[in-house]
């Protein structure tokens, strides 16, 4: 598996940027690992989505480096070595609760890769009860939060029967998950459900207070340079928040800086989470990796 250099993450992410934009987070690692409690602090906060930057980490690996850079917020994708899923025993579960407990860092959701277009109403009612599965374990080990996707239209069904079909098959999950005691987060994902209006007739169709939308920082959401007119759309369900590389104006590859702008207005406090990567860096190349992504964050967060 390849290795990723600085280097190598500056040129595909645009990381380095955050050297100019934020030096003095950056001079000094005990600062950077610290909480902004200024008044210009942003509510919402940074965490990491372990797929991929964490993927090759194991959970100590994962708390160890979060806790250093003072990211405090953790959505664990399944498959990834911490392998933290719902075949874990009482035991295995209270020791993952314990170790995020020890760390002071939130498990904030497990992404699993639950999606519910299929045609066939056999394989819809297996992921609805996989969905269970890890809602039960979002509940033991504490977490906010399960992250479900939706993943494209299937072939010769019209698109607004799929989009019903997500929409209901969403509700057993919000219900499971209501009476566990936390949330369903639906990524904005998959070639066409990605649409912010799409997941807006998704959102409607589902209409469980529990079951929300993670906003994906998907191209589509861009309107003649505006992520506005989308946010807009979605704002109502938004409940968790995928981004990915950040750049030193703002803007870059997609409008982070209004974005940000649109979450301080109004009011969001959740989470937003660091998805970047196409290759595994090693922990000690990730963490620092993470503390250049975090001044950048800080500096357009804080507009």
């Amino acid at each position: 598996m390849a290795r990723i250099t600085r280097r190598g993450f500056v040129q595909t992410s645009g990381a380095i940027a955050a050297a100019l934009v934020a030096p003095a987070a950056l001079e000094s690692p005990l600062a950077a690992s610290q909480p902004d409690r200024s008044a210009s602090a942003p509510k919402f906060r940074l965490g990491i989505v372990t797929y991929m930057i964490a993927a090759d980490w194991d959970l100590p690996t994962i708390l160890r480096v979060c806790k250093s850079v003072g990211i405090s917020d953790v959505e664990l994708r399944t498959t990834h070595k911490h392998g933290v899923e719902p075949s874990l025993n009482k035991d295995q579960r209270q020791s993952v609760r314990k170790q995020f407990a020890d760390a002071g860092i939130t498990l904030w959701g497990l992404g699993t890769t639950c999606e519910f277009q299929s045609p066939d109403p056999a394989v819809v009612r297996k992921n609805i009860e996989t969905c269970k599965q890890f809602v039960d374990l979002a509940h033991d080990l504490g977490a906010h939060g399960v992250k479900v996707r939706p993943n494209g239209f299937p072939k010769d069904v019209p698109p607004e029967k799929t989009l019903e079909q997500i929409g209901k098959s969403l509700i057993p999950c919000g219900r499971a998950a209501a009476d566990a005691g936390v949330e369903i987060f639906v990524e904005v994902h998959g070639g066409g459900t990605q649409k912010p209006a799409n997941m807006k007739t998704i959102m409607e169709q589902c209409a469980h207070p529990a079951v929300g939308a993670c906003w994906n920082s998907n191209p589509e959401d861009v309107v003649d340079g505006s992520v506005e007119p989308s946010f807009k759309l979605l704002r109502p369900w938004l409940k968790s928040c995928h981004i990915n590389e950040l750049y030193k104006d703002g803007q870059g590859k997609y409008p982070y800086r209004e974005l940000f702008r649109l979450f301080r207005e109004s009011g969001y406090d959740r989470v937003t989470l660091c998805e970047v990567g196409k290759a595994m860096p090693t922990p000690e190349t990730g963490e620092e990796l993470l503390r250049y992504y975090k001044a950048l964050w800080a500096a357009l967060a804080r507009g």
